[in-house]
């Protein structure tokens, strides 16, 4: 069965999104980026990990997309460079890598080697956005730690405990503003562009 958590619910727990990325790497077992290699997680909750080394031939395409992409040079014309550069960086690791994830999650689906949570799509687009930092690819921004917000309370009270379920997002932060903005590659099939949302609009809503 096809879950995908798109819903709005009452204000749930958050957690995360702090400015340490590497306390979301420790928390879930998963390997940081070194310079241009990723530990790619799948099969659910990282429970596979392959890795990945983007060469400089890579780099180059992925720094050509953000350029063509970019109307100016500008906090939101980077963060649409940024869905795009995601999107093909997903679609180049997952065909090396025998990866084909599909939208939101199937339960059937955990121990499949081609399929990838919310946990996993956090974890590889929280690496993705780091290799862009790292490249110089990203000047707006600054990459944060993960986010995640769920209200089971609220789930459980309404007899849809899924509807609410615990999500997580890699995240962005504006440095002109201080904005946080969610980047949820799971939302979507593989190679298609991230929703970027403001992180108190993603998912449950802060103010409802």
């Amino acid at each position: 069965m096809l879950v995908i958590l798109l819903a709005a619910g009452l204000s749930g727990c958050v957690s995360g999104g702090g400015s340490d990325w590497r306390i979301h790497y420790v928390s879930f077992g998963a390997t940081p980026p070194q310079g241009n290699r990723v530990t790619i997680c799948h099969a659910y909750t990282c429970k596979e990990q392959t890795t990945y080394t983007f060469s400089q031939k890579d780099i180059a395409e992925i720094s050509g997309i953000m350029k063509k992409v970019k109307r100016a040079d500008t906090p939101h014309e980077e963060r649409r460079a940024v869905a795009y550069a995601i999107a093909h960086m997903e679609v180049k690791v997952g065909n090396k890598l025998g990866i084909k994830d599909v939208a939101g999650m199937q339960f059937s689906a955990s121990g499949d080697s081609s399929q990838q949570d919310c946990v996993d799509e956090a974890t590889n687009t929280t690496s993705y956005l780091l290799v862009l930092q790292s490249n110089g690819l990203i000047k707006h921004h600054t990459v944060e730690s993960t986010m995640s917000k769920e209200n089971l309370a609220r789930g459980l009270a309404t007899l849809n405990p899924v509807k609410y379920w615990p999500h997580w997002t890699a995240v962005l932060q504006e440095k002109a503003t201080g904005q946080k903005w969610a980047v949820d590659s799971w939302l979507f099939d593989q190679g298609e562009n991230p929703a970027v949302v403001k992180v108190e609009d993603w998912y449950i809503k802060d103010n409802e």
